[in-house]
């Protein structure tokens, strides 16, 4: 199988404060969706970098804890994950994105909250998302049953 690729644009226009700036993707998903300073840092209409990471990271660890616990014969009938995107002041100055916190509900019949845990922490092993930030930031993962 060939690798998969997927891309998105952005255009910004404009000073950094004063500026704003749109990103599109060829699925339609995003189309000149906006994003400004003050959609990342003050809470504005609008979508930021770290939210548009943080949709990523929770749609990719849905799927592939649905695909550990369908490996290990348990069918979900569903899988819900909130992740938390943290984008951190620096000493000198600018920002880090430093953790990324996943919370995590599923309802999957017949499992217990010990093994649930187990499938839950395996499959974070195996998101892609997860593993492309392993190492720049802390990934933090609350699953819970039911």
């Amino acid at each position: 199988m060939a690798d998969i690729q997927r891309s998105a644009e952005a255009v910004w226009q404009g000073e950094l404060r004063g500026g704003n700036g749109t990103t599109s993707s060829p699925s339609g998903v995003l189309s000149n969706t906006g994003y400004s300073f003050a959609t990342r840092f003050e809470q504005a209409h609008g979508t930021n970098p770290e939210e548009l990471i943080a949709a990523a990271h929770a749609a990719c660890y849905s799927m592939a804890f649905a695909g550990t616990l369908g490996r290990k014969g348990h069918s979900p009938q569903q899988i819900q994950t909130r992740a938390i995107c943290s984008l951190t002041p620096q000493q000198g100055g600018g920002f880090k994105i430093t953790k990324m916190r996943l919370e995590t509900r599923g309802q999957v019949e017949g499992l217990d909250e010990a093994t649930f845990q187990q499938i839950a922490e395996e499959a974070e092993k195996s998101c892609p998302v997860s593993n492309a930030l392993r190492g720049s930031l802390e990934i933090e993962l609350d699953a819970k049953l039911g």
